[in-house]
Parts: C-alpha cells; sequence; structure tokens
C-alpha cells in the first residue's frame, strides 16, 4: 500500500486532535486539507470556491477556539465543507449532497459541530448574538464565532444585528471573510502586525486604562477623545463603520496566513474586556487551485471534475433549461418593450440574468443579497410605468413576504415575479426547495399566478407578464431541464385565467399545475391500457382560477385529481375551496389533491425526490384506482 497523501489530515478525526499539533504544522495541515477537498467535491459536485478560500481560517479558528463548545457559524453554509472534514465527517465527505449522505450546507442534526444550519445569507450574526445572549444568561463563558463572506454583509439583516450586538455588548466575534477585495487594502506585514497589536491584551488594556480616565473628563471632550482613538484605528485600519455600529475592530489580515491568523484569534479569544469584535480576513476565492483561480466565477458551483485539469463532466442536455429560456424570453420582450427590466438580488447568472445583462446593460439591476429592497424597488419602477421583472428564486422570495403583500399586492402594482427552483430542487434539499410560492401568493387579493408545464408554455407566460399591466402578476418554473418540446419563435400572451385541455376522456380527469403535466400524461396512458378514459389538463393559472374548466370536469367524470409540486394550502386547496363554495362536491365526483408531502425532504437526485413525495406517474395511477375503488395491489405494487 502506497503512502498516504495526507499523512497529518490522518491523525485529525475530529478538532481536539487538530489542537494537539504544534502551530509550525499547520500550514501542511492546511495543504492536506485543501487537496482533500478538491479530491472529495470532483467526486461529488458541489460548492468548491468558497470552501477553498477558507482553508486556513477553518485551521485556525478550530485550533484556537474549543469547538463544538465554542459555538462557529458559517453563514450560508456553502464553505463549509473543510469544516466538515476536520469535525468527524470525513468518511462521509464522498456522500455530500447525494440522497442519504451528508448535506451541502451546515445542519444542526448532522453534527454537533454544526450549532445553526443555514444555506440563506446574512442570518450568523444573528444567530451567533441571540446564542452569546444565551450564553450570558446561563453564566456560561463559551465564545460564539460568526463567518460571514463581504456577498452576505450586503444584506440588510447582518446590519441590523451588528447594530443590536453594539448595543447589548455582549461577547461575540465576527469573522468577515472578504474575497471581493471589494472592502480592503492590500494586506501587507504593517497591516498584520497593526492588527496583531490592537487586538493584544496590553494595547486593549491601555485602551481601557485611557477610557477609566476619560470617564472623568466633561462629556464634549470625552466623546472627542473616544472618536479620536476610533478613527485613528480607523484610518489605519478601515474599521470606522464597524466600530460606529458598535464593534472592536481588528484588520485587515491575511486570511491564509496563519503566522498571521492564529496570534490574532487568540488575542481575541483570551480578551477579558468583552463585548462584540469584528476581525477582518481577506481572502481568495478558489485559493490553492489553478482551474478555480482562474475562472471568474472562482468555480463557485461545479459538477463532477478532473481534478487535474478541473474539466467539468457536463451532461448533455436534450432541451435547455428553464432558467435560460426564461431569460431569452425575457430578452425578446424587451427588444419589443423599452420599459421591460430585469432586477435580481446577487443572482445573475443562477436566475439567466447574465444573458439579460449582455443585451442590456443598462436595463438590468442587481441590487445584492437584499430581496426585501428588491421587491419594494421593482414596485416603485412599476410605480412610475416601467415593466420590472424581480427574478428570484422561490425559496429568496419568500424573505421578502412582507413587501410583496404591502409594497406590491396593495398597491396594485405591475411587478412581475419570475420564481425560479419551484418545486424540488434535488441536492440542494429542503433549504432550496421551492414548496411554498403557491401557498403564499395564491392568497394574496390582486395578485395573478401561473406556473409553465414546459418550456414553451414558459415562453407564453413571459409574454403574458410583459402584456399584463392591471397588477402584480408571477410565473413559477422548476431547476434543470424542459422537456424538449417544440420552441415557439415568439410568446403570445395567453387569456388570463384559463387553462388548456390536452388529452380529452370520460371517467378519470387529471388537472395538473406546472411541470408534472409529462406525468400526468404517463399516468393517463397507463389509465387508458386498463380501460379507463382520462382527461388530462394543465390549468396553467393556480390564480384566478379556470372555474368552467374545473366545473367541466368536475361534471363529466367520476374522478378528478388535482397535482401540484407545492405544498399543502396551495393550487388543490383553491380548487377544493371553489368546489365546496359552488355546492360542486355534494354528490358526484370524487376529488383528490395531490401536493408535496408535509414534510421538509432531505436531498437527493430529482427523481427520487418527487418517487418519496409519492407524486410521479405511478402514484397518481394508484391515487385514481383507490378513488374508483379499484384493487392495486396487483398492478401499483408490481409497476414499483
Amino acid at each position: 500500500m502506497g503512502q498516504s497523501k495526507t499523512p497529518l489530515l490522518d491523525q485529525v478525526r475530529v478538532p481536539a486532535d487538530l489542537r494537539r499539533l504544534p502551530p509550525s504544522q499547520l500550514r501542511q495541515l492546511a495543504e492536506e486539507l485543501r487537496q482533500e477537498t478538491i479530491d472529495a467535491v470532483s467526486v461529488t459536485g458541489g460548492h468548491l470556491g468558497a470552501g477553498l478560500g477558507v482553508v486556513e481560517l477553518t485551521v485556525a479558528i478550530h485550533y484556537v477556539f474549543n469547538t463544538p463548545a465554542d459555538r462557529l457559524i458559517w453563514d450560508v453554509g456553502h464553505q463549509c465543507y473543510p469544516h466538515k472534514i476536520i469535525t468527524g465527517r470525513r468518511d462521509r465527505i464522498r456522500t455530500l449532497r447525494m440522497g442519504g449522505g451528508l448535506s451541502g450546507f451546515t445542519k444542526r442534526a448532522e453534527s454537533e459541530y454544526d450549532p445553526f444550519g443555514a444555506a440563506h445569507s446574512s442570518t450568523s450574526i444573528s444567530a451567533g448574538l441571540g446564542m452569546a445572549v444565551a450564553r450570558d444568561k446561563a453564566g456560561a463563558r463559551n465564545n460564539v464565532i460568526a463567518v460571514i463572506g463581504d456577498g452576505a454583509l450586503s444584506a440588510g439583516m447582518a446590519y441590523e444585528a451588528m447594530n443590536n450586538a453594539g448595543a447589548l455588548a455582549s461577547r461575540l466575534v465576527v469573522i468577515l471573510n472578504d474575497n471581493d477585495m471589494s472592502i480592503a487594502p492590500p494586506v501587507g506585514a504593517l497591516s498584520a502586525y497593526l492588527s496583531r497589536l490592537i487586538s493584544s491584551k496590553s494595547y486593549r488594556g491601555l485602551r481601557d486604562i485611557g477610557r477609566q480616565v476619560a470617564e472623568h473628563l466633561p462629556r464634549p471632550l470625552l466623546n472627542a477623545a473616544r472618536r479620536a482613538e476610533e478613527y485613528a484605528r480607523g484610518m489605519v485600519t478601515g474599521g470606522t463603520l464597524f466600530e460606529e455600529l458598535g464593534f472592536y475592530y481588528v484588520g485587515p489580515i491575511d486570511g491564509h496566513n496563519l503566522d498571521h491568523l492564529v496570534p490574532i484569534l487568540e488575542n481575541v479569544r483570551d480578551d477579558p474586556h468583552g463585548g462584540p469584535v469584528l476581525i477582518h480576513c481577506v481572502t481568495q476565492k478558489g485559493k490553492g487551485y489553478a482551474p478555480a483561480e482562474a475562472s471568474a466565477d472562482k468555480l463557485h458551483a461545479v459538477t463532477k471534475f478532473d481534478v487535474i485539469t478541473g474539466t467539468q463532466a457536463k451532461p448533455k442536455a436534450n432541451a435547455p433549461s428553464y432558467t435560460r429560456v426564461f431569460a431569452e424570453s425575457l430578452v425578446k420582450e424587451a427588444q419589443k418593450d423599452e420599459r421591460v427590466l430585469a432586477v435580481t438580488a446577487a443572482m445573475p447568472s443562477g436566475t439567466g440574468l447574465d444573458l439579460f445583462e449582455k443585451a442590456f446593460p443598462d436595463r438590468m439591476y442587481d441590487v445584492a443579497i437584499a430581496e426585501q429592497h428588491a421587491v419594494t424597488f421593482a414596485a416603485g419602477l412599476a410605480a412610475e410605468g416601467y415593466k420590472p421583472f424581480c427574478a428570484i428564486y422561490s425559496t429568496f422570495l419568500q424573505r421578502a413576504y412582507d413587501q410583496v403583500v404591502h409594497d406590491v399586492c396593495i398597491q396594485n402594482l405591475p411587478v412581475r415575479f419570475a420564481i425560479d427552483r419551484a418545486g424540488l430542487v434535488g441536492s440542494d434539499g429542503a433549504t432550496h426547495a421551492g414548496a411554498f410560492d403557491v401557498a403564499y401568493l395564491g392568497c394574496l387579493p390582486n395578485m395573478v399566478l401561473m406556473a409553465a408545464a414546459d418550456e414553451a408554455e414558459l415562453v407564453h407566460m413571459v409574454a403574458t407578464c410583459a402584456a399584463y399591466d392591471a397588477g402584480p402578476i408571477a410565473v413559477r418554473y422548476p431547476r434543470g431541464e424542459g422537456v424538449g418540446v417544440d420552441m415557439p419563435e415568439q410568446g403570445v400572451p395567453l387569456e388570463i385565467g384559463k387553462g388548456r385541455v390536452l388529452r380529452q376522456g370520460s371517467k378519470i380527469a387529471i388537472l395538473s399545475l406546472g411541470t408534472r403535466l409529462a406525468e400526468a400524461m404517463k399516468a393517463a396512458e397507463d389509465l387508458a391500457a386498463r380501460g379507463l378514459s382520462t382527461t388530462v389538463a394543465d390549468a396553467r393559472f393556480a390564480k384566478p382560477l379556470d372555474e368552467d374548466l374545473v366545473r367541466r370536469l368536475v361534471a363529466d367524470h367520476e374522478v378528478l385529481i388535482t397535482i401540484e409540486e407545492g405544498s399543502i394550502g396551495g393550487f388543490g386547496s383553491f380548487v377544493l375551496h371553489f368546489l365546496a363554495h359552488e355546492g360542486l362536491l355534494d354528490h358526484g365526483c370524487k376529488v383528490r389533491p395531490m401536493v408535496l408531502p408535509d414534510q421538509f425532504q432531505d436531498h437527493d437526485s430529482p427523481y427520487k425526490q418527487y418517487e418519496e413525495a409519492g407524486l410521479n406517474a405511478r402514484h397518481i395511477v394508484a391515487t385514481a384506482l383507490k378513488a374508483l375503488g379499484i384493487d392495486t395491489a396487483g398492478s401499483a405494487t408490481a409497476r414499483a
């Protein structure tokens, strides 16, 4: 057997093992950890660049602080793979984002070293402050450390938390992982020396004595002295903003230099003075892996790849992705109408709007990680006669719900919502699964809500959004590729609130909202083969509901099945409410709604997730047969 490529890392199963190493070996350990991260992600795919940027920081934090008693919170969590490797999960690291394997984010249920689950950005300081206050109330002494990126610091929630932390003055360590160089000047030896000096006990002690002396000065002199000291440090190190929020600022420091990181973290750990501290680390996303360093997005999210070349294994797509279809359709609408604008919250490539930006750079607005602002900003544009398309993932739009209700719907402003990642999302799991948008938008007065059944329908729905000026309108569509239908040259606006019948039958009716339509068609074939004549209809609109279509389906069939890629309280509930209200449930047709289960589903392949959810063709068949009282034991289980 050959010699191990990671001899030091092999000795580190948990951080306690790491803390037994001499400081001189930490650099080698970091290098081995970087190689293991690259190798693992080459097998599984996932987020790579962010993790490579925090390898040294991960090692330094676990070396200096007593995790898990000291709480370590990673903001978002897509940079946590190195953390997972050295916290007892190395033996499972090649199961990342796979069914039954490790989550791609931090997860409380997975490890005691993950004190707070994440996946959406800018929550770490709030959660950390909550833990710090809980610690103070319990009379404990452990540290709380939140690591947040400069991108995540573009969200208002981070500043709300810092403002509150400054006021409460609880001991909290925030590490700003700045990999954009957007804030920091070049980091050199002088900066490192000054950071080490101002984080030291002796400096903090002198500062404390100075403060005590200054307390006896008249208030104007006291305030002047305090500001002079803060601004003197701010001019040298750039931390005045954080000082104003009540944080003691240290930095900027080189986040890849363990000789700088370790002593500064030790100074902060041993500080007797308390209060919130912000350590500003400058790092390089993708650090130490040439293909990542050379890539524009630093290989932020990757499929499986070749470690030597960095070439990613891209499966051949049979159809364009819904995201791309949306973006190309929006470009066509924008060519016809100069009032069409695009708004996104730090996800230009994720929503496809990077394509729109190439075509219309002056009509695209990336507002950073600020979904609440994005929605109200779009409302302001709409109020002035423009046609803003607000492209936000389903689960990210949840963060702006009040703004959708208050600033858009109450004022009936024609903001267009393009809701990507609707339905289950595979390897990103529960945190990114768009299960709730039909329920949370469909209950709002003035909202028009569509779901695309395939990529051609999405083209027409983008055109419908562009043409509709009477109020807010939304279209939801899933992650991944379309189904391979013929694509229209141009989108044609749909009649609002009208569905379509794709297959006419007489006994069973399947009314689908969204991309379960293909499974509904398969189920109809199966049922027809059993001698059960089946109608398949595409609702197109969850709101307003096509009441004439629903009325016809109930009147002409023994069974009506509704199916959607959403939670309870959505489309099926709207249909049932209408039927009950109209007295159409009083006799005759049996109605069976099919929705996502009332649970947060773990990551897996999309097909397996829908299999687990009971929303594939065989489940539709079984639902129909059961409603008709036909024994399914033979047929349904044989097809499993």
